[in-house]
């Protein structure tokens, strides 16, 4: 079902509305859709680079806007709704002993998540369920969303097609080592 779910969400980048399809992909990505919106994102910068900041704009702003959504289930919905998709991602386990210490790690919660692989709409249900700020919780979104989608735009702006590979295989893991040697760096800081 998933591989049928990303074909039809990777057709999308060819319909003559593909930004309101990137935008309607972004937004429920970031609350409960399991494919992410780099799978439009990466054909709409190819065809057309001189978009690549406009794509990217829109998939930030519909993402923050998903995210308040997925925020909203979180803080108002958590038995109902936000419980069965974490548990449908596999992450209902992790949920309780989680919650404990989510709200101190609010803003590196909210960051790694947005700029990783790891799924950004687990974060913003737990956001809301365990309260965190919402200021915190957007200006956070803002940054790490802009970070992932600009990048991207500003990798295939620049290098086009021949990018595509490095994107789409490790440029997850390069946001995830950057993240992880950030951290370590304040740790450090402050410890050491």
């Amino acid at each position: 079902m998933i591989k049928r779910l990303y074909q039809w969400t990777l057709s999308l980048a060819e319909h003559p509305h593909a930004l309101w399809a990137l935008f309607l992909v972004a937004f429920v990505e970031s609350s409960f859709f399991p494919i992410p919106p780099d799978i439009l994102m990466i054909p709409m910068i190819i065809a057309r680079p001189q978009r690549a900041w406009l794509i990217a704009s829109v998939a930030l702003f519909a993402s923050v806007l998903g995210g308040l959504l997925g925020y909203a289930i979180g803080a108002l919905a958590f038995e109902t709704l936000g419980q069965p998709i974490l548990s449908s991602l596999g992450k209902a386990d992790a949920m309780a002993e989680f919650s404990e210490r989510f709200n101190d790690l609010g803003f590196w919660a909210v960051l790694t998540a947005g700029v990783t692989p790891f799924p950004y709409k687990v974060i913003t249900i737990m956001s809301g369920w365990t309260g965190m700020p919402l200021a915190t919780f957007i200006v956070t979104s803002i940054l790490a969303r802009g970070l992932r989608f600009f990048i991207v735009a500003g990798l295939l702006w620049q290098f086009g097609a021949p990018i595509r590979d490095f994107i789409e295989r490790r440029l997850g893991l390069m946001f995830t080592l950057a993240v992880a040697l950030l951290l370590a760096g304040f740790f450090a800081v402050r410890y050491l």
